[in-house]
């Protein structure tokens, strides 16, 4: 008896240290993608936004306004907001909210103040503001979604928009258009302000809302399997070993046929769905398969349940 305890002991310790390094890896994983999407976000401003005097939307947007009519420093305004705003949301929602957001405002503000303003002349001309402001926004985008879709946060109307729905009936996502809207119609009122830059600014604000739900999206969307096949036990077996997915046999009876058959249901990644359909192939070319997309997959290997 005492032996047994002695040899599980180890084992246990083992598959505790394997979970803990594979909580750790993703943490990490996160924190470089969520460094790197912010990267890209600040390097669309010095890039392509400011050199142009392109407003866009958020904290960053309000510290632009303030650097193209006074000089100040990009990074100490978006700074000097988001402390405000930080320490009104620390009060309001709390430190759940606020740690990550404190954090990703952080690597904004280095990233900000450490990329020098310079204008990309190989991709865009001086006088192709419309072309730096579709890049800026594909770019702005594409930084932004890849913080959200590691949990990350660049402050600023993030905050804004999280208050104004903890006491008004105002989804977020209608909060930060509004804000987005009115901050960017702002920029007529400076010098060089014009209708042309209004428009210029929505549309930055248009393509990297459409670039953002495209990188969540493209990266969470996922398909769902039906399999018609007499080998279904082969198949689903090599699902789950060559893709470690989970797949569930249901019993199935033709109607015409009025045959007993197996049919095997799995969900997985839009971009695992080639691999499903090799395996498929390999084992029996003549099988029947549905695929299909789903909204939305929550539990083990997908996202996580939420809940209001």
């Amino acid at each position: 008896m005492d032996a047994g305890n002695k040899n599980a002991t180890p084992a246990k310790s083992l598959r505790e240290l394997s979970i803990t390094g594979k909580k750790t890896f993703v943490v990490v994983r996160e924190w470089i993608l969520i460094a790197l999407g912010l990267f890209m976000y600040a390097f669309a401003w010095k890039a392509l936004l400011l050199p142009y005097q392109i407003t866009a939307g958020g904290a960053t947007g309000v510290a632009a306004l303030v650097y193209y009519a006074t000089g100040i420093p990009m990074f100490a305004i978006y700074m000097a907001i988001n402390a405000v705003l930080l320490f009104v949301a620390i009060r309001v929602i709390g430190w759940q909210f606020s740690f990550r957001t404190i954090v990703g405002v952080g690597i904004l503000t280095f990233f900000l103040s450490v990329i020098p303003e310079f204008e990309l002349g190989f991709f865009v001309s001086e006088t192709e503001g419309f072309m730096a402001t579709v890049l800026g926004g594909l770019l702005m985008g594409t930084g932004i979604g890849l913080v959200f879709l590691n949990n990350g946060s660049s402050g600023g109307t993030d905050i804004i928009a999280k208050i104004v729905n903890k006491y008004r009936n105002i989804t977020p996502g209608r909060a930060l258009l509004y804000t987005d809207v009115l901050i960017i119609s702002s920029s007529y009122f400076l010098e060089f302000g014009s209708i042309e830059k209004i428009v210029y600014g929505l549309t930055t604000l248009a393509i990297s809302t459409i670039a953002v739900d495209m990188v969540i999206n493209g990266v969470r969307q996922s398909v769902q399997f039906f399999i018609f096949s007499k080998n279904y036990d082969e198949i689903a077996t090599r699902i789950n070993i060559d893709m470690h997915r989970g797949v569930t046999v249901l019993d199935g009876m033709g109607w015409y046929s009025k045959e007993p058959m197996k049919v095997i249901t799995v969900v997985v990644r839009k971009n695992e769905s080639i691999h499903v359909f090799r395996i498929v192939k390999e084992i029996d070319p003549n099988a029947f398969i549905s695929q299909s997309s789903v909204i939305g997959v929550y539990g083990e290997g997908f996202d996580v349940i939420k809940s209001k």
